[in-house]
């Protein structure tokens, strides 16, 4: 029996190391964030050659191997944070208004590849076949941390960012069960009987996700019931989140199911019973989950990455390029049938980066001992490695910024009258005046983001006087009091995507900006007379 791993196998150097990466992948995460958003440079890069710069190959402060205590605490933390992230992110309604679409992806697309990638392995480096099969598998998961800056540039059409964010979020889901299913072929040595198909159908399909969505719906029903007796911050609403993640991984292991597709399950049960805890865990939680994965590829980095060269042949380099190339032969294939311009399907078609996710999921058989594993390790360490050369700097190549325009700003409404609307779909832009949640439910805030400069010379002062209590926010009542004043104010509906899609009612007079995008940017696009209050709402 393998010998169970304990915390005290970390000793006091490795715990030192460890707090001093988490230092520095905050750092300069937050020093190059600007920088990487305005480059579209792939962050990623970035911390895999600090980690090289830190390991042996560098500096010689960091040396972790595949049998680090380290990385067996790191590496399934981090996978249960990718999978809750990104089941707590999607949006229900953009799923059902894009079904077609995202059957497409999951289905025929990222099946597959994977299937694909599997007969390349089979038949170029002689793996046996269940192997080549979980191969196959890791190599077809799409890595969100390497899409996340693809995703947030505006130049990308509507129709292809959701078809990329769509994958990304569900494709590790569907991938996840065969690596486990192939696992278990390769540590029998041969076809698992029937009694241990039952037990493996049990663990990943009922006892996994069912402890996820108990854990999610209980902490879901306890949060709302505190909700309306106490209050509890935002930013310790995205922590309850993750609470619920551990939680959930913790009971489905207990129970002897998956606990990877139990944090998955908990996720998607906070998307579709409480649109606020997303919206929190979005606003806070994300960036830490984003941190974490970082502090990840720093110790992938280090060494453990770079054994793909280590091992490189000319058979191994062509199947890095067979890997990458046949993602564009299968969701060409599979985008045949629903109508999309030329440019979208070669953006979604290419854009399919392996990172994270792959060297996660291939890490499993890895932890289990699994013989054969460090060779699948390496292998996939190569393509990743490939990936992100060629997608990192694509986005230079196929993205394409279309010129700015002036967006109109209504004039004569005031901000606090309402109407009804039609919610924006996702396969076309945001309109400019959109949904907004009636004023007798408000439960949000108003944020200023731009008050007037009261540095000008009082003798020239035209605009009227207006102090609010919060340099930050604005109550409804200060701003009733501020449109009496017949000040210039715009009003901006800055809610994130899911409250947004889900409301059929709109604020007159208010303008469109999308939070998850460069929020300044689009600012610019308006020509905003001097001396004019800016004010965002969100729910």
């Amino acid at each position: 029996m393998e010998k169970p791993f304990i915390m005290s196998e970390v000793s006091t150097e490795s715990f030192i190391t460890l707090l001093a990466m988490i230092g520095i992948v905050i750092i300069i995460a937050a020093l190059l964030s600007g920088l990487i958003e305005r480059t579209g440079f792939p962050q990623v890069a970035v911390f895999l050659v600090l980690g090289a710069v830190l390991g042996p190959f560098g500096l010689g402060v960091l040396n972790i191997g595949l049998d680090s205590p380290i990385l067996r605490i790191v590496a399934p933390l981090s996978l249960v944070m990718v999978l809750f992230t990104d089941a707590i992110s999607l949006n229900l309604n953009e799923i059902r208004r894009a079904g077609v679409l995202t059957l497409l992806v999951l289905g025929p697309g990222t099946l597959l590849s994977a299937a694909l990638i599997a007969l390349a392995a089979w038949g170029l480096l002689g793996l046996p076949l269940a192997a080549a099969v979980l191969l196959g598998a890791a190599l077809s998961s799409t890595d969100p941390v390497l899409l996340r800056g693809l995703l947030r540039r505006r130049d990308i059409p509507a129709t292809a960012r959701t078809a990329l964010s769509l994958e990304s979020s569900l494709n590790d889901v569907v991938l996840l069960p065969i690596v486990i299913v192939t696992m278990t072929f390769l540590q029998q040595g041969h076809s698992p009987s029937g009694s241990d198909w039952g037990h493996l159908i049990l663990d990943l399909f009922v006892l996994g996700p069912g402890a996820g969505i108990l854990v999610g719906v209980c902490a879901v029903a306890t949060l709302d019931v505190v909700r309306r007796h106490l209050t509890v911050r935002r930013d310790y609403e995205s922590l309850f989140s993750l609470g619920i993640a551990f939680t959930a991984y913790a009971a489905a292991e207990a129970v002897h199911g998956s606990g990877f597709l139990a944090a998955f399950a908990a996720g998607l049960t906070i998307s579709s019973l409480d649109v606020e805890l997303c919206d929190c865990f979005t606003e806070y939680g994300e960036t830490t989950t984003e941190m974490a994965l970082l502090l990840t590829f720093v110790i992938f980095g280090s060494s453990l990455i770079w054994s793909g060269i280590e091992h490189i042949t000319p058979i191994l380099v062509l199947f890095a390029i067979i890997a990458l190339l046949v993602r564009p032969v299968a969701f060409t294939v599979s985008l045949s049938r629903i109508r999309l311009s030329r440019y979208e399907k070669i953006l979604t078609a290419w854009f399919g980066p392996r990172g994270l996710s792959s060297l996660l999921l291939i890490m499993l058989p890895v932890f289990a001992n699994i013989p054969g594993s460090t060779q699948l390790f390496s292998i996939c360490s190569l393509v990743v490695l490939f990936s992100v050369v060629v997608h990192g700097g694509s986005p230079f190549i196929l993205s394409r910024r279309p010129p700015r325009r002036k967006r109109q700003i209504p004039q004569g409404t005031s901000p606090l009258e309402e109407e009804e609307a039609t919610p924006a779909v996702a396969t076309a832009p945001p309109p400019a005046v959109v949904p907004n949640e009636p004023t007798g439910t408000y439960h949000g805030s108003l944020i200023t983001l731009q008050p007037p400069n009261r540095n000008r010379n009082p003798k020239k002062e035209e605009a009227p006087q207006f102090q609010t209590a919060d340099p930050i926010r604005i109550t409804l009542d200060e701003l009733r009091q501020l449109w009496h004043t017949k000040a210039r104010i715009i009003l901006l509906d800055a809610r994130k995507e899911r409250s947004y899609s889900k409301s059929d009612k709109q604020a007159k007079g208010s303008l469109r900006v999308v939070p998850d995008e460069t929020i300044v940017e689009q600012i610019r696009e308006l020509d905003i007379p001097k001396e004019t209050w800016i004010v965002a709402y969100c729910t």
